[in-house]
């Protein structure tokens, strides 16, 4: 694989990544920042960080910690800005990450989301679960 590949990881495998950071979806993100690029667009970003300040993440991970990981991702990711909007996949929340794929001329989406991963592929960019990235060489 080379350095230039582009990845899309879905909100849920980045929050993973960051609760787990040995997990499956942690060796995907660490993965695709050591050896590929990966893509955010700002409404990722927002999402990522409503869902983080939820309550529910208190007694796992502190605040703190939250900020620095949104901070750090939004160092090492490319931001993509959205010109196209999609409203291709049945629940309407995963088509920003679609958007991201399109607009940044994405090489793969990496995610478990069975309403991404039903789609196979999307604008020629394959949808592979988090496994199979692991796996690719």
């Amino acid at each position: 694989m080379t350095g230039s590949q582009r990845i899309v990881a879905d909100s849920n495998v980045l929050i993973s990544r960051l609760l787990l950071p040995h997990s499956i979806p942690g060796q995907a993100v660490r993965k695709a920042v050591d050896t590929g690029q990966l893509l955010v667009s700002d409404a990722m970003l927002e999402e990522l960080a409503s869902v983080l300040s939820r309550p529910k993440f208190d007694p796992y991970i502190t605040i703190g910690d939250r900020q620095e990981f949104l901070r750090l991702l939004g160092r090492v990711a490319e931001r993509i800005p959205i010109i196209y909007t999609v409203h291709a996949c049945r629940d309407s929340k995963d088509n920003m990450i679609l958007e991201v794929a399109v607009n940044g001329s994405a090489d793969l989406i990496v995610t478990g989301d069975g309403d991404l991963l039903t789609l196979g592929t999307f604008h020629a960019i394959p949808v592979i679960t988090l496994a199979s990235y692991i796996r690719m060489q």
